[in-house]
């Protein structure tokens, strides 16, 4: 393990690489504990990843660590969606693979400017 802004991290994992700016990507928002980025394969038109700078492996396992983060992800994404102009999105965590997680890294993808057809109504 080894270390970003004071948190351990995961070697293997490509967000905390990300969040120690080894791999480059675009962050439109950042707070003390998480950044949001956009996504590299939107799969709406605004498509945003908060991620929090704690390496966990899913959302349940970061609600038992802290579950102020949740609150603190969710707080991120209200204000990216409100910086780029959407009053109307969806906020989803996929919790394993499954459920369509393919990074074991607790994030939160926020997106807006279409309906999503497989989500529940």
């Amino acid at each position: 393990m080894w270390q970003h802004a004071g948190v351990a991290a995961n070697s293997d994992c490509i967000f905390c690489k990300i969040l120690a700016e080894e791999i480059p990507s675009e962050r439109v928002h950042s707070t003390d504990r998480t950044i949001a980025i956009r996504d590299i394969n939107p799969q709406a038109p605004l498509h945003v990843l908060v991620i929090p700078h704690e390496h966990q492996p899913n959302a349940a396992a970061s609600a038992v660590a802290d579950a102020t983060i949740l609150a603190e992800m969710v707080s991120a994404a209200a204000a990216v969606a409100e910086a780029e102009g959407y009053a109307d999105y969806n906020l989803v965590f996929n919790t394993g693979p499954e459920a369509g997680q393919t990074v074991f890294h607790t994030h939160l993808h926020l997106l807006a400017g279409k309906r999503l057809s497989s989500l529940p109504a």
